[in-house]
């Protein structure tokens, strides 16, 4: 969450969120990992610990959990509220695999040093409940969408340099769905 970053341009690794804004419009989650990140990169420094951070997205993809968390709301809310209205909300998604991917991929590589961000689909609702509606036409989605955010673009283009690459969406979706409703998560 970063206002003053330039329209149009993809936020890469040298973009941070704005600590003040994000306390000022209550985005706790969005300070704490600011904060968590800075100061481990403080430490690193400060020990010589040789730090990389791989920076997520909204992470999706196959559970092991039997409960529901902040991530699993956003697909379980597309499938089940089916309200008249839905905020056409904008996200940047990257499937659980493939951050795992990008972790053992930065620990692995000699060269890898500093931030890399990790995202594969930048989306709005209504884009994700199409894909839904394909594969599961049963569920009740929502009917109609809000005018979409526009869309602020993330790139991961230094991660893919050191060879990382990701799922389809729709491969993402469709293994969500199906691990939430062995998890339970949809009944």
């Amino acid at each position: 969450m970063n206002p003053a970053w330039p329209s149009g341009r993809p936020m890469d690794e040298s973009c941070w969120s704005d600590a003040e804004y994000c306390r000022a419009t209550e985005r706790w989650y969005q300070v704490s990992k600011t904060e968590a990140e800075s100061q481990a990169i403080e430490y690193g420094k400060a020990t010589g610990l040789d730090l990389v951070t791989v920076c997520p997205n909204l992470i999706m993809g196959p559970v092991i959990q039997p409960t529901r968390n902040a991530s699993t709301l956003v697909l379980s809310m597309a499938l089940k509220e089916g309200h008249d209205l839905e905020d056409n909300r904008h996200h940047r998604i990257v499937d659980v695999r493939d951050v795992a991917e990008a972790l053992v991929l930065v620990y692995e590589k000699p060269e890898a040093q500093g931030r890399y961000i990790c995202t594969s689909h930048s989306v709005h609702v209504k884009d994700i409940v199409d894909i839904l509606k394909d594969e599961y036409p049963s569920y009740n989605y929502p009917k109609n969408f809000t005018d979409g955010q526009q869309k602020k673009e993330m790139s991961s283009e230094k991660l893919q340099r050191l060879g990382w690459s990701y799922r389809s969406l729709q491969e993402t979706l469709v293994d969500s769905v199906e691990s939430y409703k062995k998890a339970g998560l949809l009944d």
